[in-house]
């Protein structure tokens, strides 16, 4: 199958699209190109490709035969022109930011980012004279009032981690175009393209963390950026060749290819086991809060139902008694795993304001509702009658132990 089918379905492209095995004596996984450089026919061909006027292999830092498999089945699962892979998930989004800002630009940033996107936000790209301004996101006269003639680029989690917020990508991008110059990156990592496709909504930039459930097995690390042609080729040979370096291997990206041929089941799955486990946790007497975009009660139930094709495998709670009644109930789960990251088959739980929020201070993590009790699950693939009696079993335990007259706040998602 090639690249002339879009009419196919979303798990047809992410199986097929881009490869013919009879184009590679017939076989039917894609072959992995090791070799990193590419022999040129005639001097003159390789001065084109480095000159950008040949679009053929020569360096794997630029491009590689297994990458750009990949690349082509991210970019069509996005709804995108074009895709670049790389080692990490921190790679795409620091290739991103150095491509796009320079010193006296202005990045709007929505309340709450993954903590190594904070840290570089403001220990990176703020130490050379790029102004960082975070704003609620979902209210639309805060962000009016912040755009300025300096601003070049609005970015934002949806939904946010650890907190879950929502923004709304279509208003948000509309809002921003009305202006020249200004960029529009969301990062898709928590909902993958099967649940939610930026671009389709406005956005000029999608960026994942493909460690988490585009991989989906907890086995590499990789990151992906997905956008037009022109913006692609500008990340490409600033941010990948000449400032990061961030280059995945072609064994990753042939296990991120094996991931996505399942990722349209696993999300699923993902989606009604999360689901499951949080209306538990919304009914148990031991919880003080859950926040989930399945619930009724999720603040912006709506816009999850409009923007999202399902609710995503990620919770995040808290339970009455605070930070040391939610370590007792980590402590006390036996089926899920204590361990950062998300998106693997196996479920996870980990405390954001030690763990992957750490690089806040305190303070910041309260003015960006990180509360110091929030537990975060990511929700597997086991399967789900075990999993509500793990976290019945370890609720109870915390029940038996823990005050029950306290009540933390909810934070406030708009």
């Amino acid at each position: 199958m090639n690249n002339k089918h879009p009419a196919f379905g979303f798990s047809t492209r992410a199986i097929h699209h881009g490869y013919a095995p009879q184009d590679h004596h017939g076989a039917l996984v894609p072959p992995i190109y090791l070799s990193a450089t590419f022999a040129f026919p005639t001097a003159e061909y390789g001065a084109a490709c480095f000159a950008g006027e040949e679009s053929g292999h020569f360096y794997t830092r630029i491009s590689n035969p297994t990458l750009a498999l990949l690349e082509a089945r991210m970019a069509t699962l996005e709804n995108g022109e074009a895709a670049i892979a790389f080692s990490s998930g921190m790679g795409a989004i620091a290739a991103t930011f150095w491509t796009l800002l320079r010193p006296g630009d202005e990045v709007i940033v929505s309340q709450t980012v993954y903590g190594c996107t904070y840290a570089l936000l403001h220990h990176g790209i703020s130490e050379f004279g790029i102004k960082v301004r975070h704003v609620d996101l979902t209210d639309l006269a805060a962000l009016q009032a912040a755009l300025s003639p300096a601003t070049r680029m609005i970015y934002c989690e949806t939904p946010a981690n650890p907190t879950l917020q929502l923004v709304d990508i279509a208003v948000i991008a509309a809002l921003a175009h009305q202006q020249p110059n200004i960029t529009v990156v969301v990062d898709n990592t928590y909902c993958t393209p099967y649940l939610q496709r930026p671009l389709d909504l406005g956005a000029d930039v999608v960026v994942h963390s493909a460690t988490k459930y585009l991989s989906g097995h907890g086995d590499i690390t990789a990151g992906i950026a997905v956008s037009n042609q022109a913006l692609a080729h500008r990340i490409r040979l600033q941010g990948l060749k000449d400032l990061t370096g961030a280059v995945m291997s072609p064994q990753d990206a042939a296990l991120l290819m094996r991931g996505l041929k399942t990722l349209a089941l696993r999300m699923d799955r993902h989606c009604s086991n999360a689901q499951a486990v949080a209306e538990a946790l919304q009914a148990h007497p031991a919880v003080a809060w859950v926040t989930y975009p399945g619930l009724r009660s999720f603040p912006q139930y709506e816009l999850a139902a409009r923007q999202m094709r399902q609710s995503g495998g990620m919770i995040a709670f808290e339970l009455k008694g605070g930070i040391d009644t939610g370590r007792r109930f980590m402590n006390a789960l036996q089926l899920f795993t204590r361990a950062v990251s998300l998106g693997d088959a196996e479920s996870l739980a980990q405390h954001p304001a030690s763990m992957t929020h750490s690089t806040y201070t305190p303070e910041e993590r309260a003015q960006h509702g990180i509360s110091e009790g929030l537990v975060r699950l990511s929700v597997g693939l086991e399967d789900v009658a075990d999993l509500l009696a793990d976290v019945r079993q370890a609720l109870a335990q915390c029940m038996r132990i823990a005050p029950r007259h306290t009540r933390t706040a909810e934070p406030a998602l708009k």
